[in-house]
């Protein structure tokens, strides 16, 4: 069976985020494999554990990838700070055909585009892939989940970090679907009245009030913060309230552009002026939305540059739904070289950790085993780019470890989901099924 026919059927994808199913991105020709272990949002460990802990699978599975793309060349992008990290990675690839790449201690240097240009010295065509440089890049741990594919083992399991406001920051390996609200309890709780989650990460992650959210093959776990934090506050803010503020207090000082890391990567990304457009009526702002296309909604313009605590990130969110909307396609050039103060604007971690407010919570969150199993579990249907899987199993069906619960239609864009644990399944509706032991 070829190693495309096994990511598929084990349903592998993205596990940095992206989701976009692995089966699909290695049905392609590269010269290059880049493992991403960047892992740039602060707090968050949960690619440094599992490079670690588990460096021979991702190294094994980074020469499957090799081998299926016709890669002559593999690089393990893990960052120069994580010495024990760093130490088991190149041990694992010793006599192997991949090497590892040292990283600066900045933010975003887990972004595609960026860890590209810090490995090859290639730029990504605007709003292309790393493909159409000859490359593919993959989280580390969709690689490590590419060996188990390869023999025979589905993804069940995904390694979480739960940080922030708990007694013991920690990384779990967890069955997919245990909820939050499980695996702050296994971290000894929360240390705060009224926790609020930033799953995902502090810049990039989505915020939420409930802790029974489920885990999915994309989380990279949660910060757990008080519902009084500044930058909990800030992003809780209604989203009509954000463009009212900027708006009236915009003074286009430029300092959201001029430390955007797009921007300093040479592609036309220039949030002042998506801020300028608010004050358009929406015929008017068509003008401006365009400098947002290329904008990967790091967060940096609003969470670090930005001195008068305005949105320009989410400006530029709403003005790439305004883009899409209309069919918008890039037809400006390719940046040809980074901006002259590329390195020099780099924002390093532990300033982004001064700013947020983060910093008394910045502490090691080693990988540690879950305290008892967990009995209940609720998998969404959707958790990969592309379509929901249709469910195949019924209410009162009891299913074995890793029996398949649901598939993609036939050529539709997605990928199976497999149960974590033996167990009796309790409901399934058109987006959950809820399983129990």
């Amino acid at each position: 069976m070829s190693l495309i026919e096994q990511t598929r059927k084990a349903g592998v994808v993205g596990a940095g985020g992206g989701g976009f199913p692995a089966h699909v991105k290695f049905a392609a020709k590269a010269e290059i494999v880049i493992g991403n272990g960047a892992e740039c949002e602060p707090l968050l460990h949960k690619d440094a554990a599992m490079i670690e802990h588990r460096a021979r699978e991702v190294v094994r599975g980074m020469e499957l990838v090799m081998d299926q793309v016709g890669a002559r060349e593999g690089v393990l992008g893990i960052k120069e700070k994580k010495k024990a990290v760093v130490a088991a990675a190149q041990a694992a690839c010793a006599g192997s055909r991949v090497r590892v790449h040292l990283l600066g201690d900045y933010y975003p240097a887990g972004d595609e585009y960026d860890l590209m240009f810090a490995v090859t010295g290639r730029l990504i065509p605007p709003q292309g892939l790393p493909l159409q440089v000859g490359a593919v890049v993959s989280n580390v741990e969709t690689l490590a989940q590419v060996a188990a594919a390869a023999d025979g083992r589905p993804v069940t399991h995904k390694m979480v970090t739960i940080a922030g406001a708990v007694a013991n920051p920690s990384t779990f390996e967890v069955p997919l679907g245990a909820s939050y609200r499980d695996l702050i309890a296994a971290a000894g709780g929360a240390t705060c009245e009224s926790p609020v989650l930033q799953i995902g990460g502090m810049m990039m992650g989505r915020t939420s009030e409930s802790l029974d959210v489920p885990i999915t093959k994309t989380d990279a776990g949660a910060i757990v913060l008080p519902r009084e934090h500044k930058t909990i506050e800030r992003k809780l803010r209604p989203k009509e309230a954000q463009a009212r503020i900027g708006r009236s207090a915009c003074d286009q000082c430029r300092y959201c552009t001029e430390f955007c890391p797009r921007f300093l990567l040479g592609y036309a990304v220039e949030p002042h002026q998506v801020m300028r457009g608010l004050g358009f009526t929406s015929a008017g702002s068509s003008q401006w939305n365009p400098w947002a296309s290329l904008c990967c909604s790091c967060g940096l313009c609003t969470l670090y540059a930005c001195p008068e605590d305005l949105h320009p990130k989410e400006a530029c969110d709403d003005a790439k739904i305004e883009l899409r909307a209309t069919g918008f396609k890039w037809t400006g050039p390719a940046p040809e070289k980074p901006h002259p103060f590329h390195d020099g604007r780099r924002v390093p971690i532990d300033r982004l950790v001064s700013k947020l407010g983060i910093g008394a919570w910045d502490k090691p969150a080693p990988l540690r085993p879950l305290p008892r199993e967990l009995t209940r579990l609720v998998l969404s249907l959707k958790q990969s780019a592309g379509d929901p899987v249709a469910p195949s199993v019924r209410a009162g069906q009891k299913v074995r470890m890793g029996e398949v619960l649901g598939e993609p239609a036939s050529g539709a864009l997605g990928a199976t989901l497999h149960a974590p644990m033996a167990a009796l399944v309790e409901s399934v509706s058109e987006t959950i099924v809820l399983v129990k032991a």
